[in-house]
């Protein structure tokens, strides 16, 4: 797969070109406003359209006719559904994503069928962001948190903590303090340079740690870098737009929830419909609301305002006044790595948050699952492995027999139900589910390389 057309240049759609046109995809982007488009024509090697989404003349000066992949991002649910009708019909573009939000529409999946509107993927941002913020309340202690071959392994984020028994000492210490947990450390952040691991790797405070391990033995190894934290009980989220009532509905029943808006009939409509949800009328950077709200008794804030300097301002007025975790929605990616690790403790792009699932439909080979990490910078696979010793680089041999691409790793091997966390002499088998890490995303082509089925095997 190598020519991609995106139609809708707005945060998404801009984000995921320019991570394919990194990865070396050929990409062409339409949007109808030229002011969205001239800033990624002048950075990035695509090609621009200025043109409607829905206009099957535009579409085929985009190139439909050859494009291998659709994905619809404009800010219309109904001009998505109808591009990729169009993209089905007069284009026969194989595969066809679209962003979809109205809840109306997505529960009425009929819709998307080959007969009807031809989506082969609906992608609903708000639900992936939510999801994500999920994952974090069930783990307040990371900074990410990832589920692969249907959540029977994770690979989580963790800033190692002062004071935590792996503060100061060595990654094979943890042998000793977790004999019976297998687990990988795949990587490890240090000041924003990466360390390539090994039992002699020495963790200092701040460091970024990432490691992989079946999610049963997941709260073991933060015990060790972390140490023991309270259990998340009193949650306050700033924001009720589709992520911040996705989060209260899902929330609600488990923690006491409180939701600030400061719209009026946004607020009064939220109050209806979340009946375990404390709403509140107000504006979240307001001092005098948060005191009277005691957020200083907060276990958990979350900043989800569509305005990034508000998330950031309250964000940082809730941690000053006593919440014990802030985590901030920050639209501006480039604010992410400024913010991230300071007074808020966690800053989350929903863009890059988003991209993971569109990428596993754009990778070749069988790709279940692919997650953005460091903001973009890495990224964690997910591949089924087929094939045979004679059709497949991979099958029948051991992991020190395959020769990676540089920044690679192989952490760990889903077979069945049993997580095989990866060693050198750890043989593949075909339909194994493996998890990489890979740090060096000009590489990604690469590793799909290497794990494909050899032409000819079908």
């Amino acid at each position: 797969m190598s020519n991609i057309l995106i139609l809708g240049a707005g945060r998404v759609g801009a984000s995921v070109a320019e991570q394919l046109v990194h990865e070396r995809y050929h990409v062409t982007i339409v949007d109808e406003n030229p002011e969205q488009l001239k800033p990624l024509a002048d950075r990035l090697d695509l090609r621009t359209l200025v043109g409607h989404a829905g206009s099957p003349a535009v579409l085929a000066a985009a190139g439909a006719a050859d494009a291998d992949l659709l994905l619809a991002v404009t800010p219309l649910d109904e001009l998505n559904m109808v591009a990729c009708k169009i993209a089905y019909e007069l284009f026969n573009i194989p595969t066809r994503l679209a962003r979809i939000r109205d809840p109306d529409l997505l529960a009425r999946p009929e819709l998307f069928t080959d007969n009807n509107f031809a989506i082969d993927h609906v992608i609903t941002p708000a639900q992936i962001v939510t999801d994500y913020l999920v994952s974090l309340v069930a783990t307040p202690e990371a900074l990410q948190v990832l589920d692969f071959a249907g959540g029977k392994a994770q690979l989580v984020a963790i800033r190692v903590e002062a004071g935590a028994h792996m503060d100061g000492q060595d990654l094979a210490t943890l042998d000793k303090l977790l004999p019976k947990i297998d687990r990988r450390v795949v990587s490890i952040y240090r000041k924003n340079h990466r360390i390539h691991p090994d039992g002699n790797t020495v963790l200092q405070v701040g460091d970024e740690v990432f490691f992989l391990a079946a999610t049963e033995h997941i709260r073991a190894v933060i015990k060790e870098m972390r140490g023991t934290e309270k259990a998340i009980k009193r949650i306050t989220l700033s924001g009720g737009g589709n992520v911040g009532y996705r989060l209260a509905q899902t929330l609600q029943h488990d923690y006491q929830v409180k939701l600030i808006e400061a719209n009026k009939e946004r607020a009064a409509w939220l109050a209806e419909a979340l009946p375990h949800t404390l709403v509140l009328r107000g504006d979240a950077t307001d001092e005098a609301l948060l005191e009277s709200e005691l957020i200083e008794r907060c276990d958990l804030y979350f900043a989800l305002t569509s305005d990034d300097e508000d998330n950031i301002m309250s964000s940082l007025l809730a941690k000053q006044m006593g919440a014990r975790k802030t985590i901030a929605i920050i639209n501006r990616s480039r604010y992410v790595d400024l913010l991230q690790g300071g007074k808020i403790d966690v800053a989350i792009s929903p863009a890059i948050a988003t991209i993971g699932s569109l990428l596993a439909h754009v990778r070749s080979g069988d790709v279940v699952a692919v997650h953005s990490l460091r903001r973009g910078a890495a990224e964690a696979m997910e591949i089924i492995v087929h094939g045979t010793p004679a059709t497949s680089r991979v099958v029948g041999k051991k992991i020190d027999e395959i020769k990676l691409p540089s920044g690679a790793d192989l952490a760990a091997i889903v077979r069945g139900n049993k997580v095989l966390i990866a060693h050198g002499h750890t043989m593949i088998e075909s339909d194994d589910h493996v998890i990489l890490f890979v740090d060096n995303k000009a590489h990604i082509r690469e590793v799909e390389q290497l794990f494909a089925v050899k032409i000819g095997f079908f």
